[in-house]
């Protein structure tokens, strides 16, 4: 097994008591320590390369959309399929449920794929 390079150098920055804190429950919301999330914050902007929080963000994303899609998808052709037409009302109705509970789903799914899901916003 390789061993890491030894890192013998620091960086340092002040921050406010409000800033630390946020980026305390980030380093925490990834099961990092705050050192360990920093510093893979700042080697992934110095490469030009998104960070694992922000894949795992767009991972979360694209689930959502991809679960709102298929609610409304499998609803209107539920529908269809009984003979029934949809009014713009009704169709409203149902992307606005789909997108009301999308992130919670798409945080169901990723959990269940053994993927975990970056923060809950």
């Amino acid at each position: 097994m390789v061993k890491p390079p030894l890192r013998t150098k620091s960086i340092g920055f002040k921050v406010s008591e409000e800033e630390y804190a946020q980026l305390e429950t980030a380093a925490q919301a990834s099961s990092r320590t705050l050192g360990e999330w920093c510093r893979e914050m700042v080697l992934a902007s110095a490469n030009g390369q998104p960070s694992k929080a922000d894949s795992g963000r767009a991972d979360q994303a694209l689930m959502a959309e991809l679960v709102a899609l298929r609610a409304i998808l499998l609803n209107v052709l539920f529908k269809q399929a009984n003979g029934q037409t949809l009014t713009a009302e009704e169709m409203q109705r149902l992307i606005d449920r789909a997108d009301a509970d999308k992130l919670t789903k798409a945080r169901e799914r990723l959990g269940q794929a053994g993927v975990q899901p970056e923060g809950k916003s």
